[in-house]
């Protein structure tokens, strides 16, 4: 099921790596959303 999201994700949320984006100067939508990204690519990887 992670996987699933996990490849969803990659397709409709954005990259903010590949953006340059600054952690410390981050809002907190964009926060909430690496974060979400993050636990489901952590469980997909299980």
């Amino acid at each position: 099921m992670f996987k699933i999201l996990a490849k969803i994700n990659k397709l409709l949320l954005p990259s903010f790596t590949k953006q340059g984006l600054d952690l410390s100067k981050a809002k907190k939508w964009q926060l909430a959303i690496i974060g979400y990204r993050y636990y489901v690519t952590s469980r997909a990887v299980d």
